[in-house]
C-alpha cells in the first residue's frame, strides 16, 4: 500500500475505535434507541440524494438494514447505556468475526480450515476472560447484550457477502434510511414519547456535533473511505487494519473516560485480537469467511461504542466500518 493508504486506512481505525467513546458521551444526551435513529437519519439525508440509486436488490437492504440497524446497534446502544464501557465494547464486538464464521457455515456452506478454527477457538477464550473480568466490575446483562450486538453483526454480513453490494458507501447510505422509523417507533414505544421530546428539546452544540459524527464521519466517511481502499488493495491487505479499532477504543476510553485497563482485560484483548487475526487472515480454508470485525460501525460504526469497557459505568444503577471482507457495516 501507498503512505497515503496506510495513513488512511490508520485514520478510519481511529475514527471507528474513537466513536465508542463519542457514542458514551452521546447516551448521556439521548435515550439509547433515539440516538440509533437519529444517527442513521442523519446518515442517510442528505447522502442519500447523492449517491445514486441502490446498486443491489431492496430485499438486501431491508435485511442489512433491520439485523444491523435495528438489532446490532440497538443491542449495542442500550448494552453500553446498561453500563458496559466504551474500551471494552470495542474489544467484544469483534468476537463478531467468529458469529460471522458460523453464521457463513450454517448459511452458505463455506467451511473453515484448522487454522482459522483455532483462531475462532482463541477469539472465544478471549471473550470468557472479558466476561470474568466485566463480572467483577460491571454487570453481565450489559455484556450479554453486547455479544448478542455482535452476533447480529456476524448475520448482516453474512447477508451483505450475499448481496456483494459493488458500492459499499451507497449500500451503507441506503442501508442507513431503513432503521430509522422501527427504532423511532421503538423508543417510543420503550423509552417513552416524554423522554425522546426532552432529549430533542434540550439539544444542545455538543449533542449536535456528537450525532454528526457517529452519523457523518464514522458512516460516511469511514464507510467511504473503508471502499475505497478495498477497491484499489486485496481484502487480506486492508482487513488486518480493523485489528487497531479496539486499540483506539481502549486507549481514548481510557484518555477522556478515565476508563482503567485490568490485567485481565489486556489479556483478553491479546487473545481476542489474535484469534480474529489468525481467523480472518491465516488463508487456510477454502471458501473460509474473510471477514475481521470492527465499526461500523458501521458504523457507524459503542457508548464509549466499541471500546472495551474498564471501570464500571456510571449509569450501571441507573439502567449504557468491521471490518470485514467487504467494509464492515456501521461503523464501529
Amino acid at each position: 500500500m501507498r503512505p497515503a493508504h496506510v495513513c488512511l486506512a490508520v485514520l478510519v481505525a481511529a475514527v471507528w475505535g474513537v466513536n465508542f467513546v463519542v457514542i458514551e458521551v452521546g447516551l448521556d444526551h439521548f435515550p439509547p434507541l433515539l440516538f440509533s435513529a437519529l444517527r442513521f437519519l442523519v446518515a442517510a439525508l442528505p447522502a442519500v440524494f447523492f449517491v445514486g440509486r441502490p446498486k443491489v436488490a431492496w430485499k438486501w437492504i431491508v435485511g442489512v438494514g433491520l439485523v444491523l440497524g435495528v438489532a446490532k446497534f440497538g443491542l449495542l446502544f442500550i448494552g453500553m447505556d446498561a453500563g458496559m464501557p466504551a474500551g471494552l465494547s470495542s474489544l467484544v464486538l469483534q468476537v463478531q468475526a467468529v458469529f460471522t464464521g458460523v453464521f457463513a457455515f450454517l448459511a452458505l456452506g463455506e467451511r473453515p480450515g484448522r487454522v482459522r478454527v483455532t483462531g475462532m477457538v482463541i477469539a472465544l477464550g478471549g471473550i470468557a476472560v472479558a466476561a470474568v473480568d466485566e463480572g467483577e466490575t460491571g454487570p453481565l446483562t450489559a455484556f450479554a447484550l453486547l455479544m448478542g450486538a455482535a452476533a447480529c453483526w456476524g448475520v448482516s454480513n453474512v447477508l451483505t457477502r450475499k448481496a456483494s453490494p459493488p458500492d459499499s458507501l451507497n449500500f451503507m447510505v441506503w442501508v442507513s434510511t431503513v432503521p430509522v422509523l422501527p427504532l423511532l417507533a421503538l423508543s417510543l414505544l420503550f423509552e417513552g414519547p416524554s423522554r425522546d421530546l426532552a432529549a430533542l428539546r434540550s439539544l444542545d452544540w455538543q449533542g449536535a456535533g456528537i450525532i454528526v459524527y457517529v452519523a457523518w464521519v464514522t458512516t460516511v466517511f469511514g464507510f467511504g473511505a473503508w471502499g475505497y481502499l478495498l477497491r484499489r488493495h486485496p481484502a487480506s491487505t486492508v482487513a488486518p487494519f480493523s485489528l487497531l479499532v479496539p486499540v483506539f477504543g481502549m486507549s481514548s476510553a481510557a484518555l477522556v473516560l478515565g476508563e482503567s485497563v485490568s490485567g485481565l482485560r489486556w489479556c483478553a484483548a491479546a487473545l481476542l485480537v489474535g484469534g480474529v487475526a489468525l481467523a480472518s487472515f491465516s488463508g487456510a480454508g477454502r471458501g473460509s469467511v474473510r471477514r475481521s470485525g470492527s465499526p461500523v460501525v458501521t458504523g457507524v460504526h459503542g457508548r464509549g461504542p466499541a471500546a472495551p469497557q474498564a471501570a464500571p459505568h456510571p449509569r450501571t444503577s441507573a439502567s449504557r466500518t468491521p471490518s470485514t471482507a467487504t467494509p464492515p457495516s456501521s461503523p464501529r
